[in-house]
Order: structure tokens, then sequence, then C-alpha cells
């Protein structure tokens, strides 16, 4: 089981609406596993705008992830965990970059020339 924890500097709504998103959350399930072949992801839980819960499979893989956010001064919280017979050795660090991932600027207003 690996789990992992962070403020991001983003309204809970905004964070909330980038990790709601079946392409996303496809996307994490299998960089979080040793499975090269496309995982089966399924839903088990959601609670909007606060909890996911969603778990991958394969023929020998399986893996879960909970992901839960919350409102924390300046920014949101969000803590993620996996567990299963298919986690990666080193999911820490894919889930440290896939937070970095969410918590950097979708957009640039200004551009330097």
């Amino acid at each position: 089981m690996t789990e992992i924890e962070r403020t991001i500097v983003k309204s809970p709504p905004e964070l909330w609406e980038l990790v709601d998103d079946d392409e996303l959350i496809a996307r994490w399930t299998e960089e979080l596993t040793t499975e090269s072949a496309e995982l089966a992801v399924k839903i088990c839980h959601r609670e909007d705008g606060r909890r996911l819960h969603w778990e991958g499979s394969a023929e020998d893989v399986a893996i879960a992830v909970e992901l839960e956010i919350a409102e924390k001064g300046w920014g949101t919280w969000i803590s993620i965990k996996t567990a299963g017979s298919g986690e990666r050795a080193d999911a820490d660090s894919v889930l440290e970059r896939l937070l970095d991932e969410l918590g950097s600027a979708n957009r640039r207003p200004f551009s330097r020339g």
C-alpha cells in the first residue's frame, strides 16, 4: 500500500474537475500498475467534490485507488492511497509526479518573448 498527501494551490472545485475525469483515471491506473495491457477501470464510490474510489484490473493484476480532497487554507489538501497485486514498486514516486501534474498551471496568462 502506498499513501501520499499534499496541499495544492487550487480551489476544491477546480481540483475536483481535474480528477473526476475518466481519461485521467484510466491513465493514472495504468501508470500505477506493472501491467502494460489496458486495464478495466470501475468507479466504486464517488462523493462529488470530495472522494473517489476506483479499481483497475486485468488478468492477474488488480489495483485500488482512493482519492480524497478537502479545502485547506489557500488551497486544497489531497490524499491518494493505492493498494493491490499490480501496484508498482515505485508507486510513491509515480504518485508524487501525478500530484505535481495536478498542481501545475494549466494555462499561462502571459507568454515570455
